[in-house]
């Protein structure tokens, strides 16, 4: 098995593109305190949130940059779908804090759940390691799911 050079390019695109969305979703949720509102039990501290996002952006930017640079014939329908699910990822945070429309939030969690799973599955096909490395970024967010929701339910 021969080591592929890498395309700092490509992955500096990916980089670029999943941190930049992420920047978006950042402003466009504003600057809402969620320590104002009731957490539901298992509530991390909200410092961990920042990390947590850093290290899943960089591991989904590496994962489409893996079936980027596979050259399979897949690879256009796969990464339309990844980029589908950081349009979406970026959005949450615009209904959750700004609109805070909790319960549409937890839906359109569900729908960026769907999105993901369905990026996995095509991510899978080409590459098992960038199936991998979503992983935790699907783990995550079914525990945002529960935040979410727990979010919802302790403060109407």
């Amino acid at each position: 098995m021969t080591r592929r050079k890498i395309d700092w390019k490509v992955l500096l695109f990916f980089l670029v593109y999943t941190y930049a969305l992420a920047g978006i979703g950042a402003l466009l949720g504003g600057s809402f305190d969620i320590k104002t509102l009731n957490a539901p039990p298992l509530a991390p501290p909200a410092w961990l949130f920042p990390v947590a996002w850093t290290i899943l952006y960089t591991l989904m930017a590496i994962a489409a940059y893996l079936v980027f640079v596979s050259n399979d014939l897949d690879r256009g329908p796969a990464l339309r779908l990844y980029l589908l699910q950081v349009a979406i990822n970026a959005l949450w945070s615009f209904v959750f804090f700004r609109l805070e429309w909790r319960l549409f939030a937890f839906f359109w969690l569900l729908l960026l759940i769907a999105v993901v799973v369905l990026t996995m599955v095509a991510f899978r096909k080409i590459n098992r390691t960038a199936f991998r490395l979503l992983i935790p970024y699907l783990v995550w967010l079914l525990f945002a799911a529960y935040l979410n929701l727990g979010y919802y339910l302790l403060n109407r």
